[in-house]
């Protein structure tokens, strides 16, 4: 299923076009819905995406308040409200997620386009199984986690990571890996030199870039992980950050997503030329030999 064409997508694009329908009538989210059967709060998760309104019913309503009256426009804002009321591949794996994951996962899964930078792990999307099994297996105690749970999300993690390969629109995606991220083994030197076969057969796809930051680097450095996801023209650009509690912080303000814009473009400014990526990460294969 195409990226923009999926559950999650339409209920994002159908919240925003909402919200931005609401603010020209010059509502407030608890005008909109005076009169109407459902109350401000749920309103706003529409419009967020969070929540769908399950009633057509009730979007035309919506639609009537906000003085949206052409039939065409009601027509194709009734058929995106019955696409986003779909079960996500996911759906079955939600009993496993931390806070905030399905809907990062909706959003991920609508993204046309994602920039990363990760400074102590291999970026999610490029990790072999191995590789991300033995990081779950590691943090099952700590977190209080079972072998159930590992095994969920690992499956998810592969199956997230077949957007890169799908055919027709795989997901463009441009990760700047810090050095120590690639240094610090993760299982043993065998998991790691498929790791690193990993990442370089992935960029070597015309949709994958991979950029190494050196540690020799004396530029700018951030130290907390990030992803901007590129939603298309209908959806506004998200940035994700995690956050110590497992969480997945998400904002789509354009100062926020503008301010990562230019971390990322200043990371990649300092990192080592997309082409240098392969010999970089076979001298890695060859010291953890040694």
């Amino acid at each position: 299923m195409a990226a923009q064409h999926r559950p999650t997508a339409r209920r994002i694009a159908l919240g925003h076009e909402l919200r931005e329908l609401r603010k020209q009538a010059g509502l407030s989210l608890l005008e909109a819905v005076q009169g109407l059967p459902f109350s401000d709060t749920k309103l706003q998760r529409v419009e967020t995406g969070l929540q769908d309104l399950r009633s057509a019913g009730d979007l035309r309503k919506l639609l009537t308040r906000y003085g949206v009256t052409d039939d065409e426009d009601v027509e194709r804002l009734v058929a995106t409200q019955r696409g986003a009321s779909s079960q996500e591949w996911w759906t079955d794996h939600t009993g496993y997620m931390s806070s905030g994951m399905p809907r990062f996962l909706g959003i991920e899964a609508a993204a046309l386009e994602i920039r990363a930078y990760h400074p102590m792990l291999v970026f999610g999307l490029l990790q072999t199984e191995a590789y991300a099994r033995i990081r779950h297996e590691q943090a099952k105690p700590i977190d209080e986690t079972t072998s159930e749970f590992v095994d969920h999300n690992v499956q998810m993690r592969m199956k997230r990571k077949e957007a890169l390969t799908r055919d027709g629109d795989p997901l463009k995606l441009w990760v700047i890996l810090n050095e120590p991220a690639l240094r610090y083994v993760v299982g043993d030197a065998d998991v790691m030199r498929e790791q690193y076969g990993e990442i370089n057969k992935l960029a070597t796809l015309d949709n994958v870039t991979v950029q190494v930051l050196p540690q020799t680097m004396r530029g700018y450095l951030p130290v907390h992980d990030f992803m901007i996801l590129n939603l298309g023209d209908t959806m506004p650009s998200t940035v994700q950050v995690d956050t110590a509690f497992g969480v997945a912080s998400l904002s789509d303000k354009p100062r926020e997503v503008g301010k990562f814009s230019r971390r990322f473009e200043a990371l990649s400014r300092s990192a080592l030329p997309p082409e240098d990526t392969p010999q970089f990460l076979h001298q890695l294969s060859r010291e953890i030999t040694e």
